[in-house]
């Protein structure tokens, strides 16, 4: 059979865009010849920071929650702002963050061993696999191969789903990062670790509506304690409330504290309100295999939603080179 010459050259073309693609591709074994201590060295300085600081582990999961959110999982939170820009990390929502001192650690010990290879990307996605992992959660091979993202901008940070959300704003949200409805539950069991402060959930407490002081979906005694927590006059700068009663445990006491009424923010109690999240909220509160399962699944997706996969491998995870 004869062929031209330009569908021969197609054909090539297609071939060479295959491979490449291939390539380039996020892979669980990306670093095996490259740099194949680099998950070892990341455990190593994540559990070190956990042991000298607990909060280390919620801190780490929402930097990658907040990365991953903006521009896709490129480690562009981890920027320093400039005189002609402020960066994601001094956005509002990520002023809770921290930690960062734990991303640059680890990145600083790969490039004596690894230099230029390990993205401060896939550190952040390593290292919230091992926070969650440490604290007694679910293990997942994390999928490598990101880039550095070189833009960062506070304003973005808009974008991230407040605790203010309902339902339908949270499938928004998720949804343009490509994860389903059941994903944002179950990422939103993230929240078995962490704290929050006050201002993120105390419009619940008082003057809510015109016909209710304390949101009605809140259980009346925990709304109580959490006033006393959160009193209007004295406060100090970091006040506020665990999101679960077992905050250093990876588990699924977030979703049975919803269940009876005691998510902190009105994003977590308004998924028992609505007949799309609320069996799963139930299912999760029952088998926590499954909310294990489905965590580990949905972590994945995130993950490798809008990563770059071409551009650079910062030197020091606060700058662009």
């Amino acid at each position: 059979m004869a062929f031209s010459k330009s569908l021969i050259f197609a054909i090539i073309f297609m071939v060479f865009a295959m491979v490449e693609h291939s390539e380039a591709a996020l892979d669980a074994h990306y670093y095996d010849r490259s740099c194949p201590t680099a998950e070892k060295i990341i455990l190593e300085t994540v559990r070190n920071a956990t042991l000298y600081d607990p909060k280390v582990p919620a801190r780490l999961l929402r930097m990658f929650f907040h990365d991953c959110f903006i521009r896709g999982c490129d480690a562009s939170i981890l920027l320093d702002s400039t005189r002609s820009n402020q960066a994601e990390k001094d956005g509002p929502p990520n002023i809770s963050v921290r930690s960062f001192y734990v991303i640059e650690d680890a990145k600083a010990k790969l490039e004596r061993v690894c230099p230029r290879t390990v993205s401060c990307a896939d550190v952040i996605a390593i290292a919230a696999r091992d926070v969650v992992t440490l604290s007694g959660g679910p293990y997942w091979s994390v999928l490598k191969g990101r880039k550095d993202g070189t833009i960062s901008r506070a304003n973005e940070t808009i974008n991230l789903p407040a605790p203010t959300f309902n339902v339908s704003q949270l499938i928004q949200s998720f949804a343009a990062r490509g994860l389903s409805v059941k994903d944002m539950v179950t990422l939103s069991g993230g929240h078995t670790l962490g704290f929050s402060h006050c201002s993120s959930f105390e419009s619940r407490l008082q003057n809510f509506s015109k016909f209710h002081d304390i949101d009605p979906s809140m259980n009346f005694a925990f709304a109580q304690s959490l006033k006393k927590k959160c009193p209007r006059s004295n406060r100090g700068k970091n006040a506020g409330t665990v999101l679960d009663s077992t905050t250093s445990v990876f588990d699924n006491v977030y979703y049975k504290q919803i269940l009876s009424g005691k998510g902190v923010f009105g994003s977590d109690q308004a998924l028992l309100g609505d007949y799309r999240t609320k069996w799963i909220v139930e299912t999760f509160a029952e088998d926590q295999k499954a909310f294990f399962r489905e965590f580990a699944t949905s972590m994945v997706k995130l993950g490798n939603f809008g990563v770059k996969e071409t551009g650079e491998v910062r030197v020091k995870s606060r700058f662009i080179n």
